[in-house]
């Protein structure tokens, strides 16, 4: 036997028989998408291509989806899925379900010679993202301002699918509160169109509304590096509260120092400008000199222990104390009328530093706020709600931002495609990061709904691992399609198992 390498062994091609798969568990995610409604709701929504001849808005779009959740960073990965026999006999089976004969023969009708391609090839990929941007929006840019280009057509409609989509979840997985974590991640890129953001590099900075019960993003707005991470904070959450679904009977919603804008804050306090009523916040706030001022007025004895959980759930004492801090700021002052928010300060003493010799204290530069009191410097933060919550579960579940929807942040860039961008082009950037979160929160849906709690904060490093990459061999016979895996594998029951769950759920009620 002639060897390949330093092992005896060899390398060969099969020229024949039925052939291999090594995405066997990529079924159960067509599977959802099916039977959630995504596919035909593309097919309502994404109007790029109707009436067009060649690929689709429902295969352009679904091929994306599935790269993301495969692993496939770029669109050249595109070719991969195609090479995998088994994966486009499923992705076949999941674009003809529900077709009716007259369907089929349209979809034949739009193209001209034989399709010899289950899944669109990088340059019709390319040339299909293109469509999602929009050339006018780009002479509407100002210098030294920030911008946000209008969404079209195109991205309006992926935004409509997954509203339907976390609505398919709503109706199997009854939550009536809804907390909407809103931050901003950069996605650094080294793109020339791209802008300089505030930590000096060309990026990207999509603003998410992550909601925190169902682990799904209810709604993303694609902008520029440059733009600030709190503009028209207001309208994004306005948009992100049209798309939730029904059986929502309460919102709260989180966020950080850049969501600390009065007109943010009064709407969500409003009782009657909204479906959803009075909104519960939390808000980290800027620590101003005025605000330092109030929290130095703070007794000793009022301020408390703050504690934190540590993994079975108990309380852990810390270093930090929290304080209620009598303060109006200037903007809302001016006004006998002016709303009343209650402000909560935190400190925490800071450990002594080396000092070297010349350096004076006040030299120093921190990257937070600090102040002094009876000769200890403290870090400072603030919090601004409109809850009642007592102080020490109000920190509590504020901080539960950070930890949740940052490591969402990390799964959209690290474990998806989010991280790489495609283009120059912001529409066609814009489109690629839609598809992916589309792929987030279709992984999500089958964690919740169908694998179960032990599955919910599993990485996609977890998943691809023990269900996606399960090899198979292709079975075609008598129009019947099986993947049939090696004798003994404890994963073809598993498999069985969460076909017959997905296949149990509740579909999304017309209308």
């Amino acid at each position: 036997m002639m060897t390949q390498g330093e092992l005896a062994f060899k390398y060969e091609e099969m020229n024949k028989g039925c052939g291999l798969t090594s995405m066997t568990g990529i079924g159960t995610y067509l599977d959802l998408a099916c039977r959630s409604g995504l596919i035909r709701s593309l097919e309502r929504h994404v109007n790029l291509r109707a009436g067009c001849q060649g690929w689709t808005d429902v295969e352009a779009v679904l091929s994306l989806v599935m790269l993301n959740l495969v692993g496939g960073d770029c669109v050249d990965d595109i070719n991969r899925l195609e090479s995998d026999r088994g994966f486009c006999s499923l992705f076949g089976k999941a674009l003809s379900r529900g077709l009716s004969r007259k369907g089929g023969r349209e979809l034949k009708k739009r193209w001209r010679k034989e399709k010899t391609r289950t899944v669109p090839s990088s340059s019709s990929i390319f040339r299909y993202l293109a469509g999602f941007h929009d050339e006018g929006e780009e002479g509407l840019r100002e210098p030294g301002k920030a911008f946000i280009p209008a969404t079209n057509e195109g991205r309006k409609g992926l935004c409509l699918s997954n509203k339907d989509f976390i609505g398919f979840v709503q109706e199997n997985h009854k939550e009536p509160t809804a907390t909407l974590d809103m931050d901003a991640t950069l996605v650094e890129t080294e793109k020339a169109e791209a802008l300089w953001c505030y930590k000096g590099h060309r990026a990207y900075q999509p603003f998410n509304t992550w909601w925190a019960e169902q682990g799904l993003v209810v709604h993303t707005e694609f902008r520029d590096g440059n733009v600030p991470a709190g503009f028209d904070q207001r309208r994004v959450l306005e948009e992100a509260i049209e798309c939730l679904p029904r059986g929502v009977e309460k919102v709260r919603m989180r966020s950080d120092t850049a969501g600390y804008q009065h007109d943010l804050l009064s709407y969500c306090d409003g009782e009657d400008n909204k479906w959803c009523g009075r909104i519960d916040f939390t808000v980290g706030c800027d620590v101003t000199p005025e605000f330092k001022k109030a929290v130095s007025e703070v007794e000793d004895q009022d301020w408390h222990v703050l504690y934190k959980r540590d993994r079975w759930g108990g309380l852990v004492e810390t270093r930090r104390q929290w304080a209620e801090v009598c303060f109006v700021p200037y903007a809302i002052g001016h006004s006998k009328k002016g709303p009343e928010y209650r402000y909560v300060a935190i400190r925490e003493p800071m450990q002594d530093q080396l000092v070297f010799e010349g350096m004076e204290e006040a030299e120093r530069h921190y990257p937070f706020q600090t102040m002094v009191r009876d000769d200890v410097r403290y870090k400072v933060f603030g919090i601004v709600t409109n809850m009642d919550w007592d102080g020490q579960d109000l920190i509590e579940w504020h901080y539960e931002r950070c930890g949740r929807s940052e490591q969402a942040h990390s799964v959209m860039k690290e474990d998806l495609a989010g991280g790489k961008l495609p283009s120059g082009s912001f529409g066609e950037n814009a489109a690629w990061w839609w598809m992916m979160i589309l792929a987030f929160n279709l992984n999500a849906a089958l964690k919740v709904l169908v694998l179960g709690k032990d599955w919910v904060w599993k990485r996609m490093k977890a998943i691809r691992f023990s269900l996606i990459n399960i090899p198979a061999r292709i079975i075609e016979r008598s129009r019947q399609l099986s993947l049939r895996l090696n004798t003994g594998d404890p994963a073809y029951r598993w498999l069985v198992w969460i076909r017959a769950k997905i296949a149990g759920l509740r579909p999304l009620p017309c209308g």
